[in-house]
């Protein structure tokens, strides 16, 4: 099969207008093994058939473009590199997209093989076409170029080829292609800068960085809310929030919440602004961070009372990722008689709210409460315990109501929940105190898809594996979720059938 295919690759590259030659590769190559091409590999000429891509022909480009694909899988990347540079070089000016994001892809290769990746550094001409492809309008193009870019970047040759040559000016260049253009700029930024701090010295010596945070703290409200997402991903670095505070930007950011009670544009950027914060504060340290930055606080607690339900969703999400470490859970706990009504209205929204509200605002509550094994003293355990009952007037009962609507989603985040509290010897009272809860945890039946199933199965596990629940629900029920736990998350129990004497 693999000869037949050379054969025919011979001929295609004789003819003017192969077009049913190409056909035929094309129906061929389906059934060639990728092994049997790989032996052929040194034997394949593709620069015929890049040289029919430059014909303004839509179904031989279409046919090229899947013959290509093909037997590139079967050529190492190094030799991609030395022998088809040119060709991928005019590929990534082509008019049609799908011969870009096929260049790409073969550029997305070389630069993850350290013995090709120097053919690419090596090939100016080339890295500009990369670069200019960020500015198309094809997000996947763009997206291809980026990461390529991003991991070429890796190395210190990679840095050099894009920061400390004419590569810079065409970035800057491209980069006034449009505003969407620019952002995707940024976004490359961020993503090298992230890397080390080597990495985001050369992207602030470039000015680029200057440039993005001139922006964040500017004042277009729409340029601000798109900004701070990308700041926020140089913030998950240590390096990276180091820049920011030494910068003073963290500074300016919480100067811009104070303010935002007076500016009647705040809620396009004030959710972005509040989600930095929550980041940072669970990133470091969240008792610092509030201390340092009461505002932060204050305004998550201020967005609960909203109306809006984008600012509840993001007030709740933020209070989840603070309460999901002791250090954050303890911050909460000294608001007091506050983060208790907060509580409050929390359990009312997991209740009431839209659909995608009541899964934020049950994952919250998951994060909030649960504590592992070794961290739980009974300062703690009293602590959740006392937060449980601020939820609702019988919290277990709710969940409980939530978890049996016919949404999988809203029965796993329920699930979740009881899972959070499973190992707390106050939650697994509670559970063996309700009337027919026992049996709801043992039932299988209740589960009918394959995320439900496991979600039941984390819940039994949790409650299995707690050191006091022998104790609390009696041996018998104990053994039970051991079974459970044996069996796995998809035992279906076998019916028995009884024979009847004279039945067809």
């Amino acid at each position: 099969m693999a000869v037949q295919a050379l054969a025919l690759l011979r001929e295609v590259s004789r003819l003017e207008a192969p077009l049913e030659e190409l056909r035929a590769l094309h129906s061929v190559l389906q059934t060639v093994p990728l092994s049997e091409l790989r032996e052929q590999a040194a034997e394949l000429r593709l620069g015929p058939l890049f040289s029919l891509l430059n014909e303004n022909h839509r179904e031989q480009t279409t046919l090229c473009v899947s013959i290509l694909e093909r037997l590139l899988q079967a050529m190492e990347p190094v030799h991609v590199a030395r022998n088809l540079g040119a060709d991928l070089q005019r590929g990534l000016t082509h008019p049609d997209d799908s011969v870009k994001i096929l260049t790409l892809s073969q550029v997305g290769k070389i630069v993850e093989n350290s013995d090709a990746v120097t053919e690419i550094l090596n090939n100016a001409e080339l890295l500009k076409q990369i670069v200019y492809c960020i500015g198309g309008d094809n997000l996947s193009v763009a997206k291809a170029a980026i990461k390529s870019l991003s991991r070429i970047s890796l190395t210190q040759a990679g840095l050099e080829a894009l920061f400390e040559s004419n590569l810079l000016d065409d970035l800057k260049r491209v980069m006034k292609t449009n505003d969407i253009v620019r952002y995707r700029v940024y976004e490359l930024i961020v993503e090298i800068s992230s890397v080390s701090p080597e990495s985001l010295t050369y992207c602030t010596t470039s000015g680029l960085v200057t440039q993005l945070l001139r922006e964040l703290t500017g004042e277009d409200v729409l340029v601000r809310a798109t900004c701070i997402e990308m700041v926020t991903s140089l913030a998950y670095t240590h390096h990276g929030r180091q820049y920011l505070a030494q910068e003073g930007v963290i500074d300016q950011i919480s100067n811009i919440i104070v303010g935002a009670d007076s500016d009647p544009f705040s809620s396009f950027y004030l959710p972005g602004f509040v989600k930095f914060f929550g980041n940072l504060a669970i990133m470091d340290s969240p008792q610092q961070i509030c201390e340092r930055y009461p505002i932060f606080v204050e305004k998550v607690f201020e967005m609960t009372e909203s109306q809006d339900p984008t600012m509840i969703g993001v007030a709740v999400d933020t209070i989840g990722i603070l309460g999901s470490n002791v250090e954050g859970k303890q911050v909460l706990q000294k608001t007091g008689t506050r983060f208790e009504r907060l509580l409050m209205k929390i359990g009312y929204q997991a209740k009431n709210a839209s659909t995608e509200l009541k899964i934020r605002c049950l994952d919250a509550i998951s994060s909030i409460f649960y504590i592992s094994p070794e961290q739980q003293t009974d300062d703690l355990l009293r602590m959740t315990e006392s937060w449980f009952s601020s939820l609702s007037r019988d919290p277990l009962e709710l969940f409980r109501g939530i978890s049996n609507q016919p949404f999988p989603e809203l029965h796993c985040a329920a699930l979740k929940v009881f899972t959070a509290i499973a190992n707390q010897p106050w939650a697994q009272k509670l559970m063996f105190n309700s009337p027919g809860f026992v049996e709801y945890v043992m039932d299988r039946s209740v589960e009918h898809d394959k995320a439900s199933k496991d979600a039941k199965y984390e819940l039994v596990k949790a409650l299995a594996n707690s050191k006091t629940i022998a104790e609390i629900f009696g041996n018998p029920n104990y053994l039970r979720l051991r079974t459970y736990l044996s069996e796995g998350p998809y035992y279906v129990k076998p019916i028995s059938t009884t024979a009847v004497e004279g039945a067809e």
